[in-house]
């Protein structure tokens, strides 16, 4: 099984359009070492030929524009995504969908929150169903109860409803409910896993069992700390508010992370994170811990006698 890593930041990217942050900015100027990078999304195929597109960014015609894997190869129009997973219903996960109108149905599988978000509040399923037509398929909210997508031959997933935050336009957002957030438990014929979770509010005893579980973590690094936002000038709101458990501080990410056996990658990281300045202390500690942070094109191949993260040639 292979896992491409199509983009490995939060919202908005990295740099920020509108963004002049000490990161950013650096970045713009070439005075810090860090990699740009495009909202998050990944890729899964167990052949290499037929690829399952989990969470549909903003930037995916880049994405997929950078992937010769994900291109048309077969017919004159055409296309490697067979199928798409939403582990929510935010926008920087889903505007992507919008991208793709010009192909074929396509084949959607996320929770019954989520296909509500989006066919009401912000009804993007009833926009494409003037161009492509979306085929939604309801995905189970029972980590025991796994689904599989066509042309993807042994590979399992598991739905597992994690704390976190609905997005502002829905109904939910204050009162969550079941669905609202999943991680994915991504499972080869083998038994191997990862297990996949942009966004996490707090660790409760199905997330800390899924982290016990998985042979790769590719798992919410968005803050390094609750107030980072605030600190940095850049917003009022902490990230506990906005569904994300900060990496640093008593209870928070890295602690949990403390009692690991998988190999662990951070994802989704906001353009205030000093994580992506790669001299920062911040980034010693998570090289000295033995965390590893996500960046676009970072190929996970999880195979039955050895597992490694490969950069592509």
């Amino acid at each position: 099984m292979r896992v491409l890593v199509l983009g490995s930041a939060a919202g908005g990217g990295f740099p920020q359009w509108n963004c002049n942050c000490d990161n950013c900015k650096g970045l713009r100027q070439g005075t810090l070492r860090a990699r740009p990078r495009t909202q998050s999304s990944i890729a899964v195929s167990a052949d290499g030929t037929n690829w399952v597109l989990i969470n549909a960014s903003p930037d995916v015609l880049a994405q997929i524009a950078a992937h010769p894997e994900l291109h048309a190869n077969q017919s004159i129009r055409d296309t490697a995504i067979r199928a798409i997973i939403l582990v929510d219903s935010q926008i920087d996960h889903t505007v992507g969908l919008l991208m793709l109108r010009e192909g074929r149905p396509l084949e959607v599988y996320c929770t019954a929150a989520v296909k509500d978000d989006l066919s009401d509040r912000n009804p993007i399923f009833v926009v494409l169903q003037n161009y492509c037509t979306v085929r939604w398929h309801p995905v189970p909210l029972a980590p025991a109860s796994p689904f599989v997508i066509p042309e993807l031959d042994g590979i399992r997933f598991h739905a597992v409803p994690v704390p976190g935050k609905a997005p502002p336009f829905s109904p939910h957002r204050a009162q969550p409910h079941p669905g609202d957030n999943i991680g994915l438990m991504i499972e080869a014929a083998d038994g191997r896993a990862v297990f996949y979770a942009p966004g996490l509010a707090r660790i409760d005893n199905t997330v800390a069992a899924c982290l016990a579980r998985a042979d790769f973590l590719l798992i919410d690094g968005t803050f390094w700390t609750d107030d980072e936002m605030i600190r940095r000038g850049v917003g009022i709101k902490r990230a506990h508010e906005m569904g994300h458990l900060a990496l640093a501080g008593p209870g928070g990410m890295l602690e949990a992370l403390s009692r690991r056996r998988a190999r662990t990658i951070l994802t989704h990281i906001n353009n205030t994170n000093p994580i992506l300045n790669e001299d920062s202390l911040e980034r010693r500690q998570l090289d000295q811990s033995g965390i590893e942070v996500a960046y676009d094109g970072m190929v996970i191949e999880v195979e039955r006698r050895r597992s490694a993260v490969e950069t592509p040639a």
